[in-house]
């Protein structure tokens, strides 16, 4: 069999679905942590070597804490179609909107739970996790649906996209807080790139048309390669009314997720996130693809970046911000599309760092804190979970699950989102493998 990195040491796939109750806690669980930490990832069926990392099946990890207690921990399979083996395509070349992975995200609007994969529908799960189905929002939704859907904090209204090889490339989409869909038009003038993620200000959303674009010559099962030949663009198009959008030429580059956006003054905007260059992109799809010379361990070639983007001078300034190799950056999300100074990464070797951890960065006061997670230790996307009577931008925790290759453990940890101390440690029934993104629901949230 090929080598194939993702489904080797911290991603090995787990075989089956389990459930634990009364998990163990070093420490002690802020109690007003009422909720549940819910965490996707790719983890193909016993058996199954997907062709790339982003191809393997969903499945979802959820730890639920209440009262300063941590009183389960499940693990459930996306049961999709394309969990059993059913084709992206029809017999007709159509694509099946149902037929994904749904294996990249997990978010809860309008009471609902929706675990995403870009290139299809969402899917419906119940707060144990178990699959609903596929959700369309009353049938209003017939396209596919981004991973990376922003929800205003203020307003409680869903911003997301679709994206696709063929015309239309490019559709705008809004659902109110209740989880109507209230707006389905197509931006013109997109091209067909990877558009894996986007931003939102107060007024405006941002585009990322890069270099990343549809070809078929790409076998891995994701069609999409590095152009050099593709103008780079970020277009600014305003968030309500017209989708008109003006796109500003960049330096070529790649960017899977952004930071934050927020208006600038001026009639600027301020875009951040990594930056891939094309070595650091083409390093990096050689491991999420298995191609012949790829890492051993996950890399990522990106780095925090900025752009200041001016659309009445149709021009941008970039400032490199950091220059350890991140990814997975958040926020506090009651900052999304508003002024923030401070993000946090998951930083992996290279750079410097001889190991994985968690990276604080304060571009106010251009300082960084850095956690490393120990000798055989990864960390995941840290989701931040604002306290209840916060002030500062700071004032919350971060949750994330650790995968440890030497105790063949895993254990979901809360850190002060101040100075990345650990608060508490919940140990979970089984090493859990790296993924990707993941949610804190509070009870509130589903009813």
């Amino acid at each position: 069999m090929d080598y194939k990195p993702y489904i080797r040491d911290h991603y090995v796939p787990v075989p089956d679905e389990i459930d634990a109750t009364d998990l163990a806690v070093t420490g002690v669980l802020p109690p007003e942590l009422n909720g549940r930490y819910l965490r996707n990832g790719h983890n193909p069926k016993p058996g199954i070597t997907p062709t790339h990392w982003f191809k393997g099946s969903g499945m979802l990890h959820g730890v639920e804490l209440a009262g300063g207690r941590a009183r389960w921990y499940r693990n459930r399979w996306v049961r999709t179609p394309a969990l059993d083996g059913a084709p992206e395509m029809r017999p007709d070349g159509s694509m099946d909107l149902t037929a994904s992975v749904a294996g990249t995200h997990i978010i809860e609007h309008g009471g609902r739970l929706l675990a995403l994969q870009e290139a299809n529908l969402p899917f419906e799960v119940t707060p144990g996790l178990d699959t609903v189905g596929p959700f369309d929002f009353a049938g209003k939704l017939t396209s596919a649906m981004t991973a990376h859907p922003k929800e205003d904090p203020v307003t409680g209204n869903l911003y997301f996209f679709s994206y696709s090889p063929f015309p239309p490339y490019l559709t705008y989409l809004v659902a109110d807080a209740a989880g109507t869909l209230v707006r389905s038009e197509v931006v013109e003038g997109s091209g067909p790139s990877l558009m894996h993620d986007f931003a939102i200000t107060e007024t405006k959303v941002i585009w990322l048309d890069l270099p990343v674009v549809f070809d078929l010559s790409e076998t891995s099962g994701i069609p999409y390669r590095w152009h050099d030949d593709y103008p780079a663009r970020i277009g600014v198009m305003p968030r309500d009314g017209s989708t008109e959008v003006t796109w500003i030429p960049v330096e070529p580059a790649a960017v899977l997720h952004t930071t934050n956006a927020y208006d600038g003054p001026g009639g600027t905007v301020v875009l951040e996130g990594p930056r891939y260059d094309r070595a650091g992109w083409e390093t990096s799809w050689k491991w999420w693809s298995g191609a012949p010379g790829c890492p051993d361990v996950p890399v990522t070639g990106a780095t925090a970046t900025r752009w200041i983007l001016d659309p009445a001078r149709g021009s941008a300034r970039r400032t490199d911000l950091d220059d350890l190799t991140t990814d997975f950056p958040t926020i506090n999300p009651e900052r999304l599309g508003r002024h923030s100074d401070l993000s946090y990464h998951a930083a992996f070797p290279g750079a410097g760092l001889h190991e994985y951890a968690l990276v604080k960065l304060d571009t106010a006061a251009g300082t960084r804190i850095v956690s490393p997670a120990g000798p055989g230790r990864q960390p995941g996307e840290a989701v931040f979970v604002p306290a209840e009577h916060g002030v500062a931008e700071d004032d919350g925790w971060l949750l994330t699950i650790v995968s440890d290759l030497r105790e063949d453990a895993s254990e979901l940890l809360v850190l002060d989102a101040h100075d990345l101390s650990v608060t508490a440690s919940v140990v979970l029934p089984r090493r859990v493998p790296s993924g990707i993104h993941g949610s804190w629901i509070p009870d509130s949230r589903l009813g």
